[in-house]
C-alpha cells in the first residue's frame, strides 16, 4: 500500500512531459501524488494505486486544472530605481542621444544599484518576487549587470542569492557583468573593460558561489563576437553554464557562436536568420523570446516563429522584467503577449514557461514537466482549459501553489 505525503484528485492535469503525444500532455480526471517534495504517482483517477487513506491528506481540485509551476528564465529583478522618467520624456519627443547626455538610460540605473544598499536591494526583489509568486512561478533566474564595477555585481548577485534562500520560489542566478561599458572605461573602451570582467569580475564571483550561468549582451552597442566568446571561455573554464543576449537589434552572428560553444539558451533573437535558426537546431541551446521588451519598445521585427518551429528549436517565454525596456513584472502577461504578438499558440507558450524553461536554466531533469521523480512543483488554476492561460489576463486565476511538496499559503484570495 502507498504511503504518501499528499495527494491530490477531481483534477485535469497538463503535464507539459515532451514525451505525450496529446497537447499539454493532458491528463483528464487525474490524480497526482506527493512524498518527499517529490511527484511519486500521476495518472489517471481510475488508475490510482491503493494507498493509506488514513493518513494521507487529500486535496480535491473541483475539476480545474494543474500546471507545472510557472517558470521565469530569464529576469533582471534586482535593481534600484526606476526609469519612469526618461519613458515619460520619451514619449514628450526625446531622443535616445538626449535621454542618454541628461543622465539617463542604462548608467542611470547603475548610479541607483551602486548607491543602494543591500537590504534596499533585497525588499526591492522580494516584493516583486511576491508578484510573480501569486501568479503561480515557482522558478526564476535573476540576472547581474546593473553594477559594472565588482562591488556592485556581487552585491546584486549575493541579494539574488539571498532571495532564492529566503523566498519560496526558486533562484538561478546569472552574471552579466559585460551587459554595457560603465563610464569609467569610457576612455579605455570595450576590450579593457571585458579584461577587467574576466580578470577582476568572474574571479571573484565563482569563488563566492554566486551565479550559476555567465551571459554576455553580444550586439552593435554593446560587445562584439570576439569580446563575446572571450567571455563565454572564461566562464567555461570555471565550469560555469553560459547564455547570450543576442541578435535583438542586429544580427552579428551571436546565437551560430552560442549553439557552438554549447550555451543554455540565446534571448531576443529578433533579427536571427535561417542560417542562425539551423545552428541552434543542431545544438542543445533553446531560443528564449522577449515579447514584453518588444511590446515596450514598441519594436517591428519579429523574431523568426516559423523557423524556429520548422527546425524544432524548444522556444522559451520570459518576461525580461527589468526598468529600462520591460518593466513588467508578469510572466502571465508574457503567455498572452507571446500570443498576440507573434502568433505563438498557448500550447507553445505553456511549454515556454515550463519545460523549455527548464531547459534554458539547465534544470529540466528536476522541474517544467509534471513526471514521476520531478519535484512536486505546480499550480491550481481556476479554469476550464489550459489555452485561457494565454487567452486573459487581469483576474489571477492562480488558487493554489505547491512548491517542493509543501501547500503554500494562499496569497491572493
Amino acid at each position: 500500500m502507498a504511503q504518501w505525503d499528499q495527494l491530490w484528485i477531481d483534477v485535469n492535469i497538463a503535464t507539459m512531459a515532451l514525451n505525450s503525444d496529446v497537447p499539454y500532455g493532458a491528463i483528464k480526471e487525474g490524480a497526482i501524488a506527493v512524498k518527499d517534495g517529490k511527484i511519486a504517482w500521476i495518472g489517471t483517477y481510475k488508475d490510482l494505486p491503493k494507498f493509506d487513506v488514513f493518513s494521507t491528506p487529500i486535496y480535491k481540485g473541483k475539476n480545474r486544472w494543474i500546471t507545472p509551476g510557472l517558470i521565469d528564465a530569464h529576469t533582471h529583478l534586482v535593481f534600484a530605481g526606476n526609469r519612469a522618467n526618461e519613458f515619460e520624456m520619451r514619449l514628450n519627443g526625446a531622443s535616445y542621444e538626449d535621454i542618454a547626455r541628461a543622465g539617463g538610460g542604462i548608467l542611470s540605473t547603475v548610479q541607483a544599484c551602486r548607491d543602494a544598499t543591500e537590504e534596499q536591494l533585497f525588499e526591492l526583489g522580494r516584493k516583486r518576487l511576491n508578484a510573480l509568486a501569486k501568479e503561480g512561478v515557482t522558478t526564476v533566474e535573476i540576472k547581474s549587470g546593473y553594477g559594472l564595477n565588482t562591488e556592485t555585481e556581487v552585491k546584486l548577485l549575493r541579494v539574488a542569492r539571498e532571495l532564492g534562500l529566503h523566498h519560496h520560489i526558486d533562484v538561478s542566478t546569472t552574471f552579466l557583468g559585460a551587459h554595457a561599458i560603465p563610464a569609467e572605461f569610457k576612455d579605455a573602451g570595450a576590450d579593457a573593460y571585458i579584461d577587467y570582467v574576466i580578470n577582476e569580475m568572474l574571479p571573484k564571483i565563482n569563488s563566492d558561489n554566486l551565479a550559476d550561468a555567465v551571459d554576455v549582451f553580444c550586439e552593435n552597442i554593446a560587445f562584439n563576437l570576439d569580446q563575446t566568446q572571450r567571455v563565454l571561455t572564461a566562464a567555461k573554464s570555471y565550469g560555469l553554464n553560459i547564455k547570450l543576449h543576442a541578435e535583438q537589434l542586429s544580427n552579428l552572428g551571436g546565437s551560430t557562436l552560442a549553439a557552438k560553444m554549447g550555451a543554455l539558451s540565446v534571448d531576443h533573437i529578433e533579427h536571427l536568420n535561417e542560417d542562425g535558426v539551423k545552428a541552434l537546431s543542431q545544438s542543445d541551446t533553446c531560443a528564449t523570446i522577449l515579447p514584453g521588451a518588444f511590446y515596450f519598445l514598441r519594436e517591428t521585427q519579429q523574431p523568426p516563429i516559423e523557423l524556429l518551429r520548422q527546425y524544432n528549436v524548444p522556444m522559451v517565454v520570459a518576461s525580461d522584467f527589468n526598468p529600462g525596456s520591460s518593466p513588467i513584472c508578469s510572466t502571465l502577461l508574457m503567455l498572452n503577449m507571446a500570443c498576440t504578438l507573434f502568433k505563438l499558440t498557448p500550447e507553445e507558450t505553456l511549454k515556454g514557461t515550463t519545460i523549455h524553461a527548464a531547459k534554458a536554466l539547465g534544470m529540466a531533469e528536476s522541474i517544467g514537466s509534471l513526471e514521476v521523480g520531478k519535484q512536486a512543483d505546480f499550480c491550481l488554476w481556476d479554469i476550464d482549459s489550459p489555452a485561457e492561460l494565454s487567452y486573459r489576463y487581469g483576474v489571477n486565476p492562480c488558487l493554489q501553489v505547491i512548491k517542493n511538496g509543501q501547500v503554500l499559503p494562499i496569497h491572493n484570495h
